[in-house]
C-alpha cells in the first residue's frame, strides 16, 4: 500500500453520465465537439446568463459536467497557492452544493498567467478526478466525499518546474491516465479509478512538456492511451501499459494531440495525420501539413473538417481527409484556450475576456456575434445540455437560453 493513499471507504456506485455530459478535457471523446447541442449564439453580461458563481483563488483549468453537475477546480494561498479546491456546482441553479479543500504535497509553483490548479478535472460518470500542477490527484465521489488521494510527488519528488504543470487527467475505461513530463522525474502512469492503486507506470522524456494525453477507444475494453513529447507520439495500452508502438517526430508542447475515429491529429510538422486503431502495432501516415499549423489551442475535428487555432487568432479550416486547407479566418485576441464546437460554430475565448462565435462555413468562418464578458479566459468551455459553461478568473458562468 502506497503511504500516500487514503482509502477511506468503498461505495456501490451508480453510472449517472449521459450522452450530454461533458466529463475531461475537450468533452468525453476529448474531440472538443458537442454534436447533439444548441448553446446560444448570443449572449452578454446581461443576456442569456443562466447563473454566474464566484469561485476562489485562480484556476485556468476548464469545467466538466456530469449530469446534473458542474465540477470546475481552483487555487488559493498568498505566495504557493498550495490549497487546493474542488467545487460542486447543480447545473440548472448555479448553487454551490459542496466544496472540497486539500493542501498540496508537490510543487505548487507556476508562471503568473497559470495557476496550480491548470489541468481540467475528469470523470467517469461515478467519481471526479481532480489533478493539479502539484502532481496532486484527488478521487472524490459526486456528493464530495474523497475516496482516495494520491501525492504523486511522495514516490518522485522531484517532478515538477517553476512555469508549472497543466497536462490534465484522462479517463479510459477503469483507469486514470496522467503525463508528468518535465526537466525531473518524468512519467506517465494509469491509475485504477476504484483504488487509486498504480497500475502501470512508464518512463517519459526528461523535458518539459504541457500537453494533455487522449485515446483511440477500441472494440471490447480495448484502448490505446496516445502520449505526445517533443521527440514523438507513443502508444501503449490503457489497461497495462504495455508501448503498442512509437511514430518519432518532432511535436509541439503545448498542444494535445487528438484522436477522431481511427485516425490521429498530431501537432507536428504543423498537422501530421496518422491512421491506426486501438489493436494496431503500428501507425500510417495519411497527411501532413505546415499550413495547418496550430497554436496554443489543440485541433478539433467535427466530421470531415478539422480546426486549428493559432495563439494570435487566426482560425483555420483544413479537410480532415487529405489536410487541405479550406479556409482562415482572424480573430481578435490572444487565445490559449481550445475551440469548443456545436450546431455549427466555434466558441472561441480570448484571455482578455472575449467569447467569439464563429459561424463554421464551407468556405469561410464568419465571427456572428462577440461578447465581452470582462475576464480573462484561460481555460476551454464546456459544452452540455444546450449550455455553454465558462472558466473565467473569478467566475464559472452558465450560458443558456431562459
Amino acid at each position: 500500500m502506497h503511504r500516500h493513499l487514503l482509502p477511506l471507504f468503498v461505495l456501490a456506485l451508480t453510472a449517472t453520465g449521459s450522452a450530454a455530459d461533458w466529463l475531461q478535457f475537450r468533452g468525453t471523446d476529448n474531440t472538443g465537439v458537442a454534436a447533439d447541442a444548441k448553446p446560444p449564439v448570443s449572449f452578454s453580461p446581461t443576456e442569456n446568463v443562466a447563473w454566474k458563481a464566484p469561485l476562489p483563488g485562480r484556476g485556468v483549468c476548464g469545467p466538466i459536467v456530469i449530469g446534473d453537475r458542474v465540477v470546475v477546480t481552483a487555487s488559493s494561498g498568498p505566495v504557493k497557492e498550495d490549497k487546493l479546491h474542488v467545487l460542486c456546482f447543480d447545473a440548472t441553479s448555479g448553487k454551490q452544493l459542496w466544496q472540497r479543500q486539500f493542501w498540496a504535497t508537490g510543487r505548487p509553483y507556476h508562471h503568473p498567467t497559470s495557476a496550480n490548479a491548470a489541468p481540467t478535472p475528469a470523470s467517469d460518470g461515478q467519481r471526479i478526478f481532480a489533478f493539479y500542477s502539484s502532481n496532486d490527484l484527488v478521487c472524490l465521489d459526486l456528493e464530495g466525499n474523497l475516496l482516495w488521494y494520491r501525492g504523486l510527488a511522495f514516490d518522485w519528488p522531484k517532478a515538477g518546474n517553476d512555469v508549472g504543470m497543466s497536462s490534465s487527467p484522462l479517463v479510459v475505461g477503469d483507469t486514470v491516465v496522467v503525463q508528468v513530463e518535465n526537466q525531473g522525474d518524468s512519467f506517465a502512469a494509469g491509475i485504477d479509478a476504484a483504488t487509486g492503486e498504480t497500475r502501470w507506470r512508464v518512463a517519459r522524456p526528461n523535458k518539459a512538456n504541457w500537453v494533455s494525453p487522449a485515446a483511440i477507444r477500441g472494440k471490447n475494453g480495448k484502448h490505446a492511451v496516445l502520449l505526445q513529447s517533443g521527440d514523438g507520439l507513443t502508444a501503449y495500452d490503457a489497461k497495462s501499459g504495455a508501448q503498442l508502438w512509437q511514430y518519432d517526430v518532432a511535436c509541439a508542447g503545448i498542444p494535445s494531440v487528438t484522436a477522431a475515429g481511427d485516425r490521429i491529429y498530431l501537432p507536428a510538422n504543423g498537422i501530421t495525420a496518422l491512421d491506426a486503431t486501438a489493436e494496431a502495432t503500428s501507425p500510417t501516415l495519411a497527411w501532413e501539413s505546415n499550413r495547418l499549423s496550430p497554436g496554443n489551442a489543440s485541433p478539433v475535428v467535427d466530421g470531415e473538417r478539422v480546426y486549428l487555432l493559432a495563439k494570435a487568432g487566426v482560425l483555420k479550416c483544413g479537410d480532415a481527409k487529405t489536410g487541405d486547407q479550406l479556409w482562415e479566418a482572424r480573430l481578435k485576441g490572444t487565445f490559449w484556450a481550445t475551440p469548443v464546437i456545436a450546431n455549427g460554430h466555434a466558441y472561441c475565448v480570448n484571455q482578455d475576456g472575449a467569447c467569439l462565435v464563429v459561424k463554421l462555413g464551407d468556405e469561410t468562418g464568419e465571427t456572428v456575434h462577440t461578447a465581452e464578458l470582462g475576464e480573462g479566459f484561460l481555460g476551454t468551455p464546456a459544452i452540455a445540455g444546450n449550455a455553454l459553461y465558462l472558466r473565467g478568473d473569478k467566475h464559472l458562468w452558465k450560458i443558456a437560453t431562459p
